[in-house]
């Protein structure tokens, strides 16, 4: 018996840049946390870490935006529509299959 092969999953559509935005602004709020509460001597490091996650941000924010607008054009197959995320997943059936 020969069972035809599923299409291919597309991928999804996200917001990359609010993603990042929220990890900048995270950090940010910590290491302000951080500066107004004054770690000892031995947590300093706890600084330098928030520092180096939103200089990371800022990097990713740059990759993010630059690859997006490097990025081609996509466009659905001739006969297909683009998959939305809250379309991905089919919905349940609400009947079962009959055997």
């Amino acid at each position: 018996m020969k069972q035809s092969r599923p299409s291919d999953l597309q991928p999804l559509k996200t917001n990359d840049t609010a993603t990042i935005l929220t990890g900048i602004g995270l950090w940010a709020a910590a290491l302000v946390a951080l500066l107004i509460v004054g770690p000892d001597a031995g947590h300093r490091w706890w600084i330098w870490t928030c520092v180096s996650g939103i200089c990371g941000g800022v990097f990713g924010l740059w990759f993010v935006r630059r690859r997006d607008r490097h990025a081609p054009a996509s466009a659905p197959a001739p006969g297909e529509e683009p998959v939305e995320p809250a379309t991905a997943i089919p919905p349940i059936s609400p009947t079962p299959p009959s055997a």
